[in-house]
């Protein structure tokens, strides 16, 4: 099910598990997840994209592999929080993912995670190749980070 903001999103939850955070890309599909007591989120991998059919089996063996229990998608907004085409893009592929898996899904505003990610990735003196490597599930884990950190209060 889908869950428009994190505040209806966090009574879906069981009260352990882990969960993925999602970015998005047109060629790629960053991929972070959280500890089973959601504490901290890690990047894991990045998924080439290539079609629909092929993206969500990758991922559900991901999710399964992993015990996920809910899915963060990073919400590609514009400067001025508005949405736009890419806004809609994620939408749709998240209702179309919700056909497929049945755990809680919802969206996290990822407005300057990819900045955020890369000034990391300079500071840590990562060279331009391997950033391009891992810079969407870097980004992932941002987007899943600011979710956690919100989900904790809402709970607290």
């Amino acid at each position: 099910m889908i869950h428009e903001d994190i505040t209806d999103f966090a009574p879906a939850l069981p009260a352990m598990g882990a969960l993925a955070g999602l970015d998005l890309g047109t060629k790629t599909i960053g991929v972070a997840v959280t500890d089973s007591f959601r504490q901290v989120a890690t990047p894991l991998e990045t998924v080439k994209r290539t079609k629909f059919t092929a993206d969500a089996e990758a991922l559900q063996a991901i999710l399964t592999k992993r015990g996920i229990t809910g899915i963060v998608l990073g919400l590609p907004r514009n400067m001025d929080g508005t949405e736009g085409p890419r806004c809609q893009s994620t939408r749709a592929f998240a209702r179309n993912f919700a056909r497929l898996w049945q755990g809680p899904i919802t969206f996290w505003d990822e407005r300057l995670s990819t900045v955020a990610a890369e000034r990391a990735l300079l500071e840590a003196d990562t060279s331009r190749k391997r950033r391009a490597e891992v810079i969407d599930h870097v980004a992932a884990s941002y987007i899943l980070q600011g979710a956690l950190d919100r989900l904790r209060h809402l709970t607290a």
